[in-house]
């Protein structure tokens, strides 16, 4: 009998512990524990706490464990607030390809919470993050994606950045960006690339 009293007190103890682990500080601090399967617990657990973004980024940062990054970036698609984006598109900004990728796959998931967004990405100072961005509108299925590609082409320095726009163009371009597309051709007739893409986005286009 009293063997029994001492097992139900371990389950006792051991359940009031897991609970206050499970707390948002609890789970915070799990976060940067030295177990990656406690972060991606404590991550996975975060999602349900809208206040947990900015853990979440700062862990995401530093996150070595991919697993752990793949759950991070999950929870936070699922708070989706704006410090949530925010970090995400920072993530773009990384030196670590792996992480680059992984936030420019996660922001094609959320077209409506990104687009506010992307003006301001495709004027960017780094030709880079302008290119990131241009993958980013291939699958965001917004009513301005041609339109902002058509900026692209007309006002970028950037020949890198306009190539991409203009492959981007072959697959989506309407009519109204057959002027566009011409221009950035005499622009950048130096650069057999850009004649090579041009020709095949017009040709597309009227094509349809």
């Amino acid at each position: 009998m009293p063997i029994k009293k001492k097992e139900e007190k371990v389950i006792e103890i051991k359940e009031e512990r897991r609970k206050a682990q499970r707390d948002f500080k609890g789970l915070t601090n799990q976060l940067s524990s030295k177990n990656p399967t406690e972060r991606r617990w404590a991550a996975r657990d975060l999602a349900e706490y809208k206040e947990a973004s900015s853990y979440l980024i700062e862990q995401l940062m530093k996150e070595k464990d991919i697993t752990v990054r793949e759950i991070i970036i999950s929870s936070l698609l699922s708070i989706g607030d704006e410090i949530a984006i925010s970090g995400l598109i920072d993530c773009l900004k990384s030196d670590d390809a792996h992480l680059r990728n992984s936030a420019i796959e996660a922001l094609k998931q959320i077209p409506e919470q990104v687009a506010p967004y992307i003006e301001n990405l495709l004027h960017d100072k780094q030709p880079d993050l302008r290119i990131f961005t241009i993958n980013i509108l291939e699958s965001l299925r917004h009513p301005k994606v041609v339109k902002w590609l058509i900026d692209v082409i007309e006002n970028d320095e950037n020949v890198n950045v306009c190539a991409t726009a203009l492959d981007l163009l072959a697959e989506l371009g309407t009519e109204e960006a057959i002027q566009a597309i011409k221009k950035v051709k005499e622009r950048f007739k130096n650069e057999p690339y850009i004649q090579f893409a041009s020709d095949i986005a017009l040709r597309r286009i009227c094509e349809q």
